[in-house]
């Protein structure tokens, strides 16, 4: 599996590039910004992307995604749920300083335990509700990896004090549904580095609640 994570825009935002060695078909997440930069990653290992894959609306995770739907012709893929959050981006921008990416459309909607498939690679989305309505996480079984969004962090979790978040959901999610995967998992949150189930079982103050 190919996997290259680029850390997009003012909030530096985890952008993953996921491709198949073999086929070289390839799903982006979370393109915030820099779209130049994930297209030279996506160029230089000959990939072809199938699918954008949005684990929520927020501008710092989706504020690229339009750009990069037009350079690749890929789908873009959004939870249903956070639709009335994706609406609010001139708002969102003005929160966080940035400028406005425009409309944002999306192709089709992910949900919950749905298939996502790219080449041999196989992910199964997890809907995550607490960081906003919409939240997915993305497993991928098979190379022991999750790709959390902004559910779960390294010794933390999800704000839950914007429009669309609740304290009682995202630990309802973390508990239910991300708790319950191997403690082998790799997590690879929407910020900052990357840690495993086992570990946050353990140590994160969020999860002894």
């Amino acid at each position: 599996m190919i996997h290259e994570i680029l850390p997009v825009g003012p909030l530096q935002c985890n952008c993953s590039v996921i491709g198949d060695e073999t086929t070289h078909e390839a799903m982006v997440i979370d393109p915030g910004d820099d779209i130049e930069d994930i297209v030279a990653i996506v160029r230089r290992h000959k990939l072809q992307v199938k699918q954008i894959v949005i684990t929520h609306a927020h501008i710092d995770h989706v504020g690229g995604a339009m750009k990069l739907r037009a350079q690749t012709g890929a789908p873009i893929l959004l939870n249903q749920n956070d639709y009335a959050l994706l609406k609010m981006l001139d708002v969102q921008a003005s929160w966080v300083g940035m400028a406005t990416p425009g409309k944002v459309e999306i192709d089709s909607s992910l949900d919950d335990d749905q298939s996502l498939r790219t080449g041999s690679l196989a992910a199964s989305v997890l809907h995550t509700p607490g960081h906003t309505e919409g939240s997915v996480c993305l497993y991928f079984p098979a190379e022991k990896m999750l790709i959390a969004g902004d559910t779960l962090f390294a010794r933390s979790i999800g704000r839950t004090d914007l429009p669309g978040g609740s304290f009682e959901k995202i630990l309802n999610s973390l508990h239910s549904r991300v708790l319950t995967l191997p403690d082998e998992t790799v997590v690879y949150p929407g910020h900052g580095p990357k840690t495993t189930i086992g570990e946050e079982r353990e140590e994160n103050p969020f999860l002894q609640m």
